[in-house]
């Protein structure tokens, strides 16, 4: 059993409260979520209206799922305009 874990930090383009940040926040959290088998939350910066650091997970038996899965998740946010990432920490055991 192969585990990935991904931290990403984004920047958040065009917000002017917490409820925008949020909005915007929870919308990507729920496309990633129908979209990719994953557990995924917002786990830092909870109070800050521009940056977020989301976190999620994978579990596959395959390290190569956990991997593509992960550069799947992280190019799907990449290609949203609303966000930009700053900072991406992974790990797989």
């Amino acid at each position: 059993m192969f585990v990935g874990v991904c931290t990403l930090e984004l920047y958040i383009f065009s917000t002017n409260s917490l409820k925008q940040k949020r909005h915007v926040i929870k919308s990507i959290i729920e496309r990633l979520k129908s979209r990719y088998n994953i557990s995924i939350a917002e786990v830092e910066d909870n109070d800050k209206w521009q940056k977020s650091t989301i976190g999620f997970s994978c579990v596959s038996n395959s390290k190569k799922i956990v991997n593509d899965t992960i550069n799947k998740v992280i190019g799907f946010i990449d290609n949203d305009e609303r966000v930009e990432i700053t900072n991406i920490d992974m790990e797989i055991w």
